[in-house]
């Protein structure tokens, strides 16, 4: 897989597309840490655009809940808020569960033939070390269920959710090897799907999104500065 399912459709034909589609990717990838600070004007002398673009690509990112716009003060990427996150996860985790029930009684021996196929890519990404890569094929096989459960478009909802999630995914695959626990949870839930049982295939999903929590709570105590001070505040 050479394209980012989770990197939003932009053409790249203009100024902003291409300012808005760099930054994202610096950020969900961590090369942009939560909390770095930049201006306009410093990113458009990077990219050699006027400050116009660059001011559109922050606004497109902001909506994205990857920068906070301060008047006056330099741009910031955002940091990870708890409650966003939750939320996030919470939305996921209902639409994931139904999305299983229904691939469990619709997959066919087309469907487990293509789940089957997304294992092995994702079994050769683990067996040469390709953490980087790991996330294009991961969005890919939640695609698939979607697919296969007759439910394409519940895909635009969990990858929206996912994404609030990703740079924290990123930041723990990076710490500590996740990546055959994540493989061995896409293939059980791969498993009770091909045997039509929906659900052990939900309780295998909710176990592979309930993988991140010790990771979470493990980053926010190492890397405090990386999230807003948000857990006690109103909703």
């Amino acid at each position: 897989m050479t394209t980012k399912p989770m990197t939003p459709k932009w053409d790249g034909r203009t100024g902003v597309d291409e300012v808005a589609s760099q930054l994202y990717d610096d950020i969900v990838s961590l090369r942009l840490l939560p909390g770095a600070k930049m201006s306009e004007v410093e990113i458009a002398t990077r990219f050699g655009v006027s400050r116009q673009p660059v001011r559109e690509a922050f606004s497109r990112l902001s909506n994205l809940d990857l920068l906070l716009i301060r008047p006056q003060k330099a741009t910031e990427v955002k940091r990870f808020s708890m409650k966003a996150i939750e939320k996030a996860r919470f939305v996921r985790a209902a639409v994931e569960a139904e999305v299983l029930r229904r691939a469990a009684r619709l997959c066919d021996k087309n469907g487990a033939a293509v789940l089957d196929a997304s294992l092995k890519r994702q079994r050769a990404l683990l067996k040469s070390g390709d953490i980087e890569n790991f996330g294009p094929l991961d969005y890919e096989f939640h695609e698939l269920l979607c697919q296969i459960a007759g439910v394409g478009f519940a895909f635009d909802v969990i990858s929206s959710e996912k994404a609030k999630v990703d740079r924290l995914c990123i930041l723990g695959l990076s710490e500590e090897d996740r990546m055959p626990a994540l493989i061995e949870d896409h293939e059980r839930i791969v498993a009770m799907i091909k045997a039509g049982d929906a659900e052990k295939a939900v309780d295998e999903g909710m176990l592979h999104l309930r993988r991140l929590d010790s990771t979470i709570e493990r980053i926010k105590a190492n890397n405090v500065h990386f999230f807003e001070a948000d857990d006690d505040s109103a909703d």
